[in-house]
């Protein structure tokens, strides 16, 4: 009876032992794949400036810091990313906004980063026709207030486009929605995208006394925080509204047919049309200019 008592507290310590081990196990994982996501900072381009802002998404609440709004229906997913897209009025339109809080300088030199992969399409769409057409888009844009037909003179932009089917372009807002121009610096810049993580990274900078403005796009299409420039711009003027003068001049913004926005904004966007999508470690920083 002795040995039986024995070897049944014996048992009893080596199945302890294996909870012990296993809870351990699962707590370093944990803590592991935590670190990844926490840890992980995308490479900077241009270092950020003396004493700028930096807003970078907070994973675990993106809402904390109240400077977030996207504006619709996000969904916490087990990798620790977020999943947007899925609207209820099937218009599969986006936009998550970083506001500038009361009293703080609004956004104008910037470098706007953010990885996302793109699950699905609102609708099948073709390619061919003309390299400007697809509506199945993520861009990110700046140097504009909120666009609404309400105050549309605030609706200034810069966007830089990143296209399902892989190509890459610039487009300029200069009033919402009657002052959009044609798009500039198309380039076939990956692949298609769709189902993988892409790095997606626009640039934008005063030059020349802030009388023009520089723009460039880079992509990291290996999931590996190495970024490729795809594409540059520089508008000095003569980069007009592509829609008649009684639509552009029906709203009076006081400004020409190439307005140059050299201007800031208290509103940078993360925007997609068409698609649904999954996003993480979203950034918007102050730069240096060259």
């Amino acid at each position: 009876m002795r040995v039986q008592g024995i070897n049944n507290e014996k048992k009893r310590r080596i199945i302890l032992g294996m909870i012990i081990a296993a809870a351990v196990t699962i707590a370093l994982l944990s803590y592991y794949l935590y670190a990844i996501q926490t840890a992980f900072a995308a490479k900077e381009i241009y270092p950020t400036k003396q004493g700028g802002r930096e807003w970078y998404l907070d994973l675990n609440n993106p809402f904390q810091d109240k400077i977030f709004d996207p504006g619709t229906r996000i969904t916490k997913l087990q990798d620790g990313s977020w999943l947007v897209g899925e609207d209820d009025n099937d218009d599969y339109q986006v936009r998550m906004n970083v506001n500038t809080p009361p009293g703080q300088s609004e956004w104008r030199d910037v470098e706007i980063t953010g990885y996302f992969k793109v699950i699905d399409t609102a609708r099948d769409i073709d390619y061919d026709d003309d390299e400007s057409s697809p509506d199945a888009e993520i861009t990110w844009y700046a140097r504009g207030g909120r666009h609404s037909d309400s105050a549309p003179c605030d609706g200034t932009s810069l966007k830089g486009i990143l296209y399902i089917n892989g190509l890459a372009a610039w487009q300029k807002e200069i009033w919402h929605t009657g002052g959009y121009t044609k798009t500039r610096a198309v380039v076939d810049a990956t692949d298609p995208i769709l189902d993988k993580w892409i790095g997606w990274k626009v640039v934008m900078y005063n030059i020349n006394n802030n009388t023009a403005v520089r723009m460039e796009s880079y992509i990291d299409e290996n999931f590996n925080n190495t970024w490729r420039k795809v594409n540059e711009l520089v508008d000095s003027g003569m980069w007009y509204a592509d829609t008649p003068d009684s639509i552009f001049y029906s709203v009076d913004c006081n400004r020409p047919k190439d307005y140059v926005i050299t201007n800031s904004g208290p509103i940078v966007t993360f925007r997609s049309d068409n698609i649904v999508w999954q996003f993480k470690e979203l950034s918007v920083r102050e730069i240096t200019v060259p």
